[in-house]
């Protein structure tokens, strides 16, 4: 039963209180306080402030999941430091169990990792460590024999390569997988999270299933598809947007995902300009492959999602937009040339962004584009060119928290000491919740109770009360996933 009132609320920059009225999951009335039935069952809030639930536009919810369980080394500074740190977990180790770290950022070391320096700090024990942005993995000689999967003097693979690995690494019992995957989602609630679109690299459709029947209730969840499934999605009458039989309302179709560059930080994100160390990227799949799967995801219903970050695949990918007449989203956009800018609003297309990475890179972004990063994570410019922004974290590249999202899209700069970076590219704290919560800046009669209610007012907080604001409670259909005590 999720009929009730929230009473004594706030929307966000308003001093007046009023009363939200819950019916089957839905607002059905908002009245200006005073008098409430003596039968009403009522929730009171005291004056907070409630917004419209809060989503994730791009996370690998199973790749975050294992994150968050693994040995982290975002904090190393080299190489040597990096197999240093990961050599300390495998003391004792069990040899028939992978180790696995993760988050590393090789873009600015300065040594190079080496299959022999790994292998001094890690022994006979299988170890592979995976780059923060998931495109490289590290991996000793005891991991290289496992996997059957030959390296160089490096140890590295990257990309597609990287992808197989990382997913064979992730082949744990399913129990296991998905008590952290419920235990992760249980964090996104606690931080006003109601949905996600999930781009983990796999046929998902059938684990989101799986993990519903099992219980799984804490967030909606918009299952992405690659084009190696996109035949079998069509046969099993998917498209986007769809319901999905046994989700419960909860799960529905994705995009389709197609990746067409690699990343900053493996240098392998498509570049128009070259590289300081020579080259201009990875393109991964050529223009006119590009064209016949939009043209195809649109004849079966799907909207297309490229994965363009360099500056080179935002321009081929918007070509192949205005070459087919369809529109759909584009997956991160960090680099776009001034005069692409103006081309997404008018071709439809959707700038899904993820403005933490705008922080993480910066160095990384100076290092590689050098001279040219004013055009870099481009927010304001997006916006004022009429682009619509969807933002998200790219978990488990940056936490599944959209509050540090949004701050980083409105101040540019954490509270770390360093200024602002390119703060002509903030947008306001109003454009960001919208962005963060599909296009909702308020609270009206028929709107789905997909809800959070804060302590404090998101358009007048501190910057450093805004990036961790306190949630007391989510609400997905009416239903607490969140309750800070007020239910």
């Amino acid at each position: 039963m999720n009929n009730f009132i929230l009473a004594s609320v706030r929307q966000p920059g308003e001093d007046t209180v009023s009363d939200l009225h819950i019916v089957d999951g839905v607002v059905s009335r908002i009245s200006a306080g005073g008098r409430i039935p003596g039968d009403a069952r009522v929730v009171s809030l005291d004056g907070r402030y409630v917004i419209p639930g809060l989503w994730d536009e791009h996370v690998h919810m199973t790749q975050w999941a294992l994150h968050s369980n693994r040995p982290d080394l975002s904090a190393a500074a080299s190489a040597q430091e990096a197999a240093a740190a990961v050599g300390l977990h495998v003391h004792d180790a069990d040899l028939s169990v992978t180790t696995v770290g993760v988050g590393f950022r090789d873009a600015l070391w300065p040594d190079v990792p080496t299959l022999e320096m790994l292998d001094a700090a890690t022994g006979n024990q299988p170890t592979a460590l995976i780059s923060h942005d998931l495109h490289c993995v590290w991996l000793n000689s005891a991991a290289s024999r496992r996997y059957g999967v030959a390296v160089d003097t490096g140890g590295l693979l990257r990309e597609e390569p990287a992808f197989a690995l990382t997913r064979e690494l992730g082949k744990l019992p399913d129990s296991v997988v998905d008590g952290w995957v419920r235990d992760a989602a249980r964090a996104a609630a606690a931080r006003g999270i109601v949905g996600i679109v999930d781009f983990e690299m796999t046929w998902n459709r059938d684990v989101w299933l799986r993990r519903i029947a099992d219980g799984f209730n804490a967030l909606r969840v918009d299952v992405g598809v690659y084009p190696e499934d996109l035949e079998r999605a069509h046969r099993d009458g998917m498209r986007t947007g769809m319901e999905l039989d046994g989700g419960l309302g909860r799960l529905r179709a994705g995009p389709l995902k197609v990746l067409i560059d690699g990343s900053l930080n493996t240098r392998t994100a498509f570049c128009v300009d070259p590289y300081p160390d020579g080259g201009h990227g990875l393109l991964t799949v050529s223009f006119d492959d590009l064209v016949s799967l939009l043209r195809r995801a649109h004849e079966y219903g799907f909207v297309p999602a490229v994965h363009a970050i360099g500056d080179g695949a935002n321009q081929m990918a918007l070509d192949a937009f205005e070459h087919t007449g369809i529109g759909g989203r584009i997956e991160h956009a960090q680099f776009v040339r001034t005069e692409d800018l103006a081309r997404f609003g008018p071709l439809g297309v959707t700038a899904s962004v993820q403005p933490v990475h705008a922080l993480d890179d910066r160095d990384a972004a100076e290092s590689n584009w050098g001279g040219r990063t004013r055009r870099a994570f481009p927010l304001r410019s997006l916006l004022d060119a009429g682009a619509t922004l969807a933002l998200g974290s790219d978990a488990p590249v940056a936490p599944l928290d959209p509050w540090a999202g949004m701050s980083a899209a409105s101040t540019r700069s954490r509270q770390d000491g360093r200024g602002p970076w390119h703060p002509q590219e903030c947008i306001s704290r109003g454009q960001a919740l919208a962005a963060s919560a599909r296009g909702r800046s308020r609270i009206g009669v028929g709107d789905r109770a997909d809800l959070v209610v804060l302590d404090a007012d998101p358009l007048a907080s501190p910057d450093a009360e805004f990036a961790a604001m306190p949630v007391a409670a989510t609400l997905l259909a009416g239903r607490f996933t969140h309750d800070g005590g007020l239910a």
